[in-house]
């Protein structure tokens, strides 16, 4: 398997190969230093072109040889011409080599985890020491706080009525998607202030095993379920009492209020709901 320094000497060699390419930065989790380290982190690699809409890149793909033996290679390209190559290679080497516009390139300011490898014109971009200091937990305003603790409990109400519904494909849309992210973002705000808003739990709560309390973790790891509507059901359950272990006190820590009057109608209504035969109707329901 190539090293860092293997890749590198790579991506220098090819960038420095063509006149069009005028600045190679590279960013991500391999720039942070407070990043687990391991063989399979990727190499996020941005090519500022000076005309990025004469490029050969897109259209004959065969340099992507260049960089090894190929598993294989998702590709994006954008409305304002740049694109990006994901691709996997044979020994376990990941590149994900973006082609953007040399205008663009003052950007790298909002990313605290940048880094300059090649600079053909003397950009002199000044980048600090790269640090994942843009990545921190970030207290939440309070109408952030409103939008997710409510939706928390809006989403309970109608993933109830789509199990009902005995329509799993929907259910797992909003549960898996829409009601675990701002779970998400509750546990990432419960973490954030014990560590005075100076910690990185990486994309998406990948590191939250590293920060989160070892019970609390496993509590959390466990809301994840499958398609099973029993299961479902349960779990829907417990992540309610998860909210209210990890929001009412944290809550009171950020000085909000916690919609303690939405969680005992919801909870109700979708009691209610789950023991709904099938086949009911409207005065079922009344009944």
């Amino acid at each position: 398997m190539r090293n860092e320094q293997e890749v590198f000497a790579q991506l220098l060699q090819f960038a420095g190969e063509d006149e069009n390419i005028r600045c190679v930065v590279i960013n991500g989790s391999r720039m942070n230093p407070n990043a687990p380290k391991d063989f399979m982190q990727d190499y996020d690699v941005d090519f500022y072109l000076a005309n990025l809409q004469e490029h050969p890149y897109n259209s004959d793909r065969s340099w992507i040889d260049r960089f090894g033996e190929r598993v294989v290679v998702q590709y994006e390209y954008f409305e304002d011409g740049m694109s990006i190559f994901m691709m996997q290679f044979k020994d376990s080497v990941r590149i994900d080599l973006s082609f953007k516009d040399l205008n663009q390139v003052r950007e790298v300011y909002e990313d605290s985890l940048c880094k300059v490898l090649l600079d053909k014109d003397g950009l002199n971009l000044g980048l600090p020491e790269p640090s994942d200091r843009s990545y921190l937990i970030k207290r939440p305003a309070r109408e952030l706080w409103d939008l997710h603790v409510i939706e928390l409990w809006w989403l309970q109400v109608y993933i109830a009525k789509e199990l009902w519904r005995d329509e799993m494909p929907r259910v797992k849309e909003l549960y898996d998607r829409y009601f675990m992210e701002s779970l998400r973002f509750l546990v990432e705000w419960h973490i954030g202030i014990q560590h005075d808003w100076s910690i990185n739990t990486g994309a998406t709560g990948k590191w939250f095993k590293r920060f989160l309390e070892p019970e609390l973790y496993q509590e959390y790891i466990s809301l994840y379920v499958g398609a099973d509507p029993d299961e479902q059901w349960n779990k829907l359950f417990e992540a309610g009492d998860f909210i209210r272990k990890i929001a009412v006190p944290l809550a009171d820590r950020l000085g909000y209020d916690y919609p303690a009057h939405e969680e005992r109608e919801v909870t109700a209504y979708i009691q209610k709901v789950r023991v709904l035969p099938p086949e009911a109707d409207a005065k079922s329901w009344d009944e």
